[in-house]
């Protein structure tokens, strides 16, 4: 399977636009959202394209494609609209043998890592995207944002498949990629 991941939407519906773009033309099978989906957040300026009921909207549409988890900034009046679940603090993908834990990164994050065994460690909520391998063997990757990188960042996401972790561009570029091998 191909995953594209994604975190830190901010509720601005053209970035998105172009991920989901991208997630057609790459025929993604799995879209994994790793928080902050609809609202800007108080410490964010109201982003350029804010347009949460699009968002909504998009998202319901593919629904069946979505595994969602929850950001600082979602909240249970935005579970109200979305028909996928989003308020699980992570979930683990498994895939031909690899586990990858997925979170938003206010919870578990570097700093305080989850006890479950993974492979990889995939987060958002600094805005800073990171692809690196660690000591342990394993690999972390923050995501980055879609709509408030900091840090002098560009705009982010990541694809994942058949042990491949890449970092994009919004305009799919690659960034920076890890190959973990076969398993």
């Amino acid at each position: 399977m191909k995953y594209l991941l994604v975190s830190d939407i901010h509720g601005c519906l053209p970035t998105l636009e172009q991920v989901l773009d991208f997630y057609a033309r790459e025929h993604c099978d799995m879209l994994c959202i790793l928080g902050d989906i609809l609202n800007y957040g108080p410490r964010n300026r109201i982003p350029e394209g804010i347009d949460p009921k699009g968002i909504v909207e998009r998202l319901n549409a593919m629904k069946d494609q979505i595994i969602a988890i929850r950001g600082n900034c979602d909240a249970e009046v935005d579970q109200m609209l979305l028909e996928f679940p989003i308020m699980a603090d992570y979930a683990l993908v498994v895939d031909n043998g690899r586990r990858l834990f997925l979170t938003h990164g206010h919870v578990y994050n570097e700093q305080n890592r989850p006890t479950l065994a993974h492979d990889i460690f995939v987060y958002g909520h600094t805005h800073l995207w990171k692809l690196e391998k660690t000591e342990d063997g394993g690999v972390v990757c923050n995501l980055g944002s879609i709509t408030f990188p900091k840090g002098g960042n560009e705009p982010t996401f990541a694809t994942y498949e058949n042990g491949l972790l890449k970092v994009h561009r919004l305009n799919g570029e690659t960034i920076k990629e890890l190959f973990l091998g076969e398993k």
